[in-house]
């Protein structure tokens, strides 16, 4: 599995995919680029998380996860 930096796992949300961290322990976690649309309430592109316990938050970026060379892309299904 080839892993990158936050610049490309960055390039590779805005082209629609999701990616997360190798060395993160939650189960199924992964991060994706939202760009709201007319009904959205939010304004600009952010970034979201899917939690080990399966819900959608906003991603706050640690310094441990943007300095980190383990990002991958995940899977869809």
């Amino acid at each position: 599995m080839t892993t990158f930096g936050i610049g490309e796992a960055i390039e590779v949300m805005r082209r629609g995919a999701r990616v997360a961290r190798k060395g993160w322990n939650g189960k199924n976690m992964w991060l994706a680029l939202q760009v709201p649309d007319e009904r959205s309430k939010m304004t600009e592109p952010y970034v979201y998380l899917r939690t080990a316990q399966g819900g959608l938050i906003p991603w706050p970026c640690s310094q441990a996860d943007l300095l980190a060379s383990d990002w991958v892309i995940v899977d869809p299904s």
